[in-house]
């Protein structure tokens, strides 16, 4: 779970020419989930912008993806939140979930989104948070599987509410998110 001292490590480690150049990935995707408790939620995301502004004074170029904020300029771009608050009034929940995973549609706007921000911006490193945010309607894994198409030539790092034992994630330590065994568990790399 990050504190003090392991977003002071997790700076540490992205900090690292080998992490920022990719070595030693062995021919995998640069991939990596810090796995946190999600009772410390509101911590985890003031360490997250502490860690973020000190690579920025630092002199490197991280960026940060909120899911869920970019899920909502999704929404606002294609049909409007208002809109969507109206559909949720009329639709019953499972086709109201049907109408959001379809409005934001992961294929189509949600990866490609991801890859347009790391165009314009050019990051030596992303990081993904807000997972927990955007259950159930965008799921971690999903995010992951598809970004790798997206996503290729720098480090990624999903902050990640729950568990993840290197071969399955663990939403809230209680919902099973499904298999995902590409990424690598920020807490295990060696310096």
């Amino acid at each position: 779970m990050p504190t003090n001292d392991t977003i002071n490590n997790i700076y540490d480690i992205v900090s690292n020419p080998r992490f920022i150049n990719m070595e030693g990935l062995s021919g995998e995707i640069p991939f990596w989930v810090a796995p946190y408790n999600i009772s410390k939620e509101l911590k985890v995301e003031s360490e997250i912008k502490h860690l973020v502004r000190k690579l920025k004074t630092s002199g490197f170029e991280p960026l940060c993806i909120d899911l869920f904020e970019l899920s909502c300029e999704i929404i606002e771009e294609k049909i409007g939140m208002e809109e969507l608050k109206q559909i949720e009034l009329d639709l019953d929940k499972s086709f109201f979930l049907d109408a959001l995973q379809s409005t934001i549609n992961i294929h189509d706007r949600f990866i490609p989104a991801i890859g347009k921000k790391v165009k314009e911006t050019n990051p030596q490193m992303l990081f993904l948070k807000g997972v927990g945010k955007v259950y159930p309607f965008i799921r971690s894994h999903i995010v992951l599987n598809n970004l790798q198409s997206e996503i290729k030539n720098i480090p990624t790092l999903m902050f990640y509410p729950g568990e993840y034992s290197g071969r399955s994630l663990r939403l809230f330590n209680l919902l099973e998110d499904d298999n995902y065994y590409r990424a690598f568990n920020i807490y295990t790399y060696k310096l």
